[in-house]
């Protein structure tokens, strides 16, 4: 069987920062504080940003189970493919990353398009962090059933790597079906942009992982208890003939505070090696950031250099 790409990731454990691209309404001041922060991360050494999506809202929040949800059904909601675009433009290295978009949601051969054109102009450096969601009314809202959810965001992977990889490519499923089609540019990454499946352990979530992972986001309880599902995944993976070794998954750092509510560093890292040491290769920071892009890097840079020092990998 063959094997997505590995992406990176083969230089050590990496540390994500997640960027803030909704808002209760609309920020006064602009979404200016989002570029600033991207541009802090990259200078600061962060190896990944990631940003969310909704593409539309509906009222009936309640079915949200990831906690609190974090706007009103009113809330601001950037697309993050677009999101992305900009930021790769002020960035030089940081990798960009969605987690998750609800891929579904596209048509997928305009994902495939989208997808393989941002990893072009940003140098390689997009991953494509994907999953099924949570809300009935914005699938309704595109025209599409809730109930086939699972199908769909298979059936737009499947699309996106037939194109990425092949030319002309030829495609047939029961909904979707073509023939000598080409989709150029390629991305750069060998065998396209690496696919992280988001999801709780389940057999259709493992399905999802064997057949299109590159990496897998945790969801639900697995969020805070992430090592309880790796072995699961590492043994289907192992059982499809794919190699494991460089398989990616992404964990977090509950951030601990000292004096002054100031991040304490020594014991935020405490977490970090035995995590590694359960097969968590990239790990999400959960910290709060200055308003002041010249405070926020700094913190940013402090954090990068402890971490690193904390996994073996060099500072940036």
């Amino acid at each position: 069987m063959s094997e997505p790409p590995s992406g990176p990731g083969a230089g050590g454990p990496t540390l994500t920062l997640g960027l803030t691209n909704f808002a209760a309404s609309a920020p006064a001041g602009g979404w200016g504080f989002l570029l600033d922060r991207a541009r802090a991360a990259d200078r600061a050494g962060i190896d990944r940003v990631v940003v969310v999506d909704h593409v539309v809202m509906g009222e009936h929040l309640d079915a949200y189970d990831g906690g609190s949800f974090p706007t009103g059904p009113d809330g601001a909601w950037l697309e993050p493919l677009t999101v992305l675009s900009v930021l790769a433009g002020l960035t030089s290295r940081v990798r960009l990353s969605t987690g998750i978009v609800l891929a579904a949601l596209r048509r997928p051969v305009v994902l495939a398009k989208t997808a393989a054109t941002l990893d072009v102009l940003s140098g390689g450096r997009l991953d494509l962090g994907v999953g099924v969601g949570w809300q009935r009314e914005e699938y309704e809202a595109a025209g599409l059933r809730f109930e086939d959810r699972g199908r769909l965001l298979d059936e737009t992977l499947d699309v996106c790597r037939t194109l990425w990889r092949e030319g002309p490519a030829s495609y047939e499923s029961e909904r979707l079906r073509f023939d000598s089609i080409w989709c150029t540019p390629k991305p750069l990454q060998p065998g396209g942009v690496p696919i992280w499946v988001s999801g709780r352990v389940n057999p259709r979530t493992i399905d999802r992982i064997v057949r299109f992972g590159n990496g897998w986001i945790p969801w639900g309880e697995y969020i805070r208890d992430v090592v309880r599902g790796i072995g699961e995944v590492r043994d289907a993976l192992s059982s499809a003939g794919r190699d494991v070794s460089d398989f990616q998954v992404r964990g977090s750092i509950p951030t601990v505070r000292g004096t002054e509510g100031r991040v304490d560093l020594g014991p935020t890292m405490d977490v970090v090696p035995g995590l590694v040491g359960a097969g968590v290769t990239d790990f999400n920071l959960g910290v709060r950031l200055p308003e002041d892009p010249g405070a926020a890097e700094d913190l940013l840079s402090e954090v990068v250099a402890a971490f690193r020092a904390t996994v073996g990998r060099p500072s940036p």
